[in-house]
This record gives structure tokens, sequence and C-alpha cells, in this order.
């Protein structure tokens, strides 16, 4: 996690990327951007927000030489000399251009900016930003026409609620290699800025083994136990997943399994599924690493535990609640109506 009390953005300025697929072409700015105090806040509080509270951080990869990834290459440069700051930000943009294989990739304004007083684990150090903005809002401007009078007009501008993708390129590295942050709140396509223009990969942390594992579990609900077990019981090991997370400072695959499944044949149909998932999404599952509580938090909201009905019912299970659904929750079939249904057990409503 990054501290930004003390950054200040030392330069930016401001290109538009075209979409390669469409034949557009690049526009690049010749000077930096002068900010007036106002303008300079706001533009700091908007680009650094996000990374406040990350705590993933990527490393640069590249299947040859890592000295080949642009992005690493283009920032140390800048780094290393700060007047190719110009050059070297059009060449990033460029870059960016590149990827840009489908009709589905947006064009947008690209801010590149060099940052001073980045705090990453009680160091000091200063940072490399691309952000790319590829929606803009409408709003009203208001003006004094030539009758002296007030009239409104809609202009198109930058939304300072989110930036649309981001990262923070720190001059620091470890064992692994440079820290990278990213955001990208526009996920359209997850290989598009991540691994195609950043070229980065999740450190190999506590922070990447929790959420490897908590979407591989995710996923082995969606595509074997809701399919074969059904909502309920998806939302049972779901529950029962999130629970074990909480309970145990540390994982340890074995012992998942134990509490997870009673059955072998499920140990075993986990087992399976976790040799496809590493295969197919080229990952790799740790059987024991530390939790970490604040992917956990993060993780566990994106899990959906909902029983949608087409009787336009739906039934909501707490994940938070392991206990709740197999306790409370029955599942039957009526043979005079020919419907299956659900009975609840209550003491009384909220």
């Amino acid at each position: 996690m990054i501290k930004k009390t003390r950054a200040e953005i030392t330069k930016c300025i401001l290109h538009k990327v075209a979409n390669k697929f469409n034949s557009g072409h690049n526009v690049f700015s010749e000077n930096l951007i002068r900010f007036d105090q106002e303008s300079y806040d706001l533009m700091k509080s908007f680009l650094l927000k996000p990374f406040g509270t990350l705590t993933q951080s990527y490393r640069f990869s590249h299947h040859a030489d890592i000295r080949l990834n642009e992005l690493n290459n283009y920032s140390s440069q800048i780094f290393a000399d700060e007047n190719v700051f110009v050059e070297f930000s059009k060449n990033m943009v460029n870059h960016l251009y590149e990827q840009s294989n489908s009709a589905q990739i947006k064009t947008g304004d690209v801010l590149v900016v060099l940052i001073e007083g980045i705090e990453y684990n009680d160091v000091l150090t200063e940072a490399v930003g691309v952000f790319k903005i590829e929606n803009k809002v409408d709003f009203f401007q208001t003006y004094l026409d030539d009758n002296e009078s007030f009239d409104v007009v809609v202009q198109k501008g930058i939304s300072t609620k989110k930036i649309d993708k981001g990262c923070l390129i720190l001059n620091t590295s470890d064992a692994e290699g440079t820290i990278v942050f990213s955001v990208d709140n526009n996920n359209y396509d997850a290989q598009y800025w991540i691994k195609n223009f950043l070229g980065v990969k999740l450190a190999d942390d506590y922070n990447s083994h929790t959420q490897n594992y908590l979407e591989m579990c995710k996923e082995f609900s969606e595509e074997v136990i809701k399919p074969e077990f059904g909502k309920h019981k998806q939302g049972d090991f779901l529950a029962n997943t999130v629970d074990y997370f909480k309970e145990h400072e540390s994982v340890d695959y074995n012992n998942f399994k134990d509490e997870m499944f009673e059955e072998e044949k499920h140990k075993d149909l986990f087992e399976e599924y976790k040799k496809h998932y590493e295969t197919l999404n080229d990952v790799l599952i740790r059987n024991n690493f530390d939790v970490s509580n604040v992917v956990l938090k993060k993780e566990k909201s994106k899990l959906k535990t909902e029983i949608k009905l087409d009787t336009n019912i739906s039934i909501k299970l707490d994940v938070d609640a392991p206990e709740a659904a197999s306790e409370y929750l029955e599942r039957g079939y009526d043979e005079e109506k020919k419907m299956k249904f659900y009975k609840v057990y209550f003491n009384e409503e909220k």
C-alpha cells in the first residue's frame, strides 16, 4: 500500500490515443500542462485517490528479457533523465495504441505524470503514472449571451469521480522487480490493460495467493457445484469458504478440502478442477499461504449467493453465515404442483 500525503506532481502532459483497429491517429502535446492551484489540487486527488487503498501490486514481465518490456524501459529512462519525459510519454501512448486490436477498445485522453514523494514501505520514492480517460460526461456550462441574459449549453468533460484506467510505476523494486500498481474501472477487455499494455503479473505474495485461491473457489462453485448440485449447495460452499478464510490465519490445501467436503469423490473433483484452473489461467494456486484479510474482504463482496427463481422470487444467502443455508433452508419437489420449492425457517421478520 502506498501513501500519498507528501506526493507532488512535477510533470504532467496530455495526449490523445486513437484506435488502430479503426485506422485512427494519435494526437500529441508538445508542452507540459501548467496548472493553477485549484486545478492542480483537483487533478492530484483525481489521479492518486484510487491507489490509496490498493494492497495488491504487480511486477513487470516479459517472455524473453524484462528489459524488453516497453513500460519498464520507458519509465526507467524517465527516472534516469527527466528531460526525456515528453518524448517517452509519447512512446507510452504509441505502445498503448498498438494494443487496440479490436473495435471495442476505446479511444481517449492519456495523462502521463511524474510524481515525487510517493511513500511505499516507509520509503519516499518517485513514480511515473499513466492514466487513460475513456468516458466523458455531459455537463451544463452557463454563459452570458449577447442580450445580457444567462443561458446554458451542454458540453462534455472528464468526471472527477473515478479514473477509468491508471497505473503507478514506482522507482523502487524488490526481489521480483519494479513495483507497479494498477486500476481498471472499465474492464471490458481483461487482457488489454494489464497484460498487453503494462505487461505485468501479480506479485508472488499473500495478497495474490489469497485472491487466486478465492477466485478459483468462485469458479469451481459456478462451473461444478451449481450445475451438479444447484444454487443452494453453491451458496453453502461459498459461505463455508469465506468462513474458513476468516477462521484461519493461513490456508492449508489438504485441511481446506477436509473441511469443505465429506466425501472423497468431491475432494477428487476439487483436486481435478484445481489442476484444470491452473492450466487454463496460467496461474499457480499455492497449497499453503497466509490469508490476506484485506483481499478477503474485497473478494467476498464479489461472491454471488442469491438464488433467483423463475417465479420472480429471489432468496439472498448471507456469505458470512455458512450455517444459515444448511440449517434453515430446504429444497424439495411438490408432486401435486409438479414444481420445485424452497422451505425457509425463521423466528420473525426483520
